[in-house]
């Protein structure tokens, strides 16, 4: 009896093993928003790190978050970094802009684990207002994928990039 039991275990955790291992090897997670500001408004809240702060739902999660900046903050090669019990370690640095359509980060995180994965912005006039997209996407390597078998990152990130883009709502029609 305790050796079928032993078996069926063994054979159900070579199922799960097997089944994380065909999961698709990069992620997405995006989120949209209607904000009723004009691009320029919206995009100077993104590709300086310092206004990027002023909403980051990230830094809202732990206001005791150890934050140090590059002598760049605004632009290409802006960097800034943080060390968070809540968030855990890591850097963003931006890559690219274009002013005032897009922003694009290249995001590494040291703890709770480590990735290195690209945030993209992308600001579309609408109106009179900007319809803005925050995406990030990445590898999936085989902890991720397994990971992904118990936890729903799109859901779990996207929770926070919805607050996020709320945040970015109200600061940019504030202004």
């Amino acid at each position: 009896m305790l050796k079928t039991l032993g078996l069926a275990v063994l054979a159900a955790l070579i199922v799960l093993l097997l089944y994380a291992a065909t999961r698709p090897d990069q992620f997405r997670v995006e989120r949209s928003l209607r904000i009723e500001a004009p691009p320029e408004r919206v995009f100077a809240l993104i590709e300086d790190l310092k206004g990027f702060n002023t909403w980051n739902p990230y830094v809202r999660k732990d206001p005791a978050m150890k934050q140090r900046y590059g002598d760049v903050t605004r632009g290409p090669g802006a960097f800034y970094a943080w060390e968070s019990k809540e968030v855990g370690v890591g850097s963003m640095k931006i890559t690219e802009v274009q002013a005032p359509t897009r922003v694009t980060i290249a995001l590494d995180f040291e703890q709770p684990f480590t990735a290195h994965n690209t945030a993209e912005f992308t600001l579309r006039p609408d109106g009179g207002g900007t319809q803005v997209t925050w995406a990030m996407h990445g590898p999936a390597n085989f902890m991720s994928k397994l990971m992904g078998v118990f936890f729903d990152m799109d859901r779990m990130v996207g929770t926070d990039f919805e607050a996020g883009l709320v945040n970015l709502k109200t600061a940019a029609e504030a202004r």
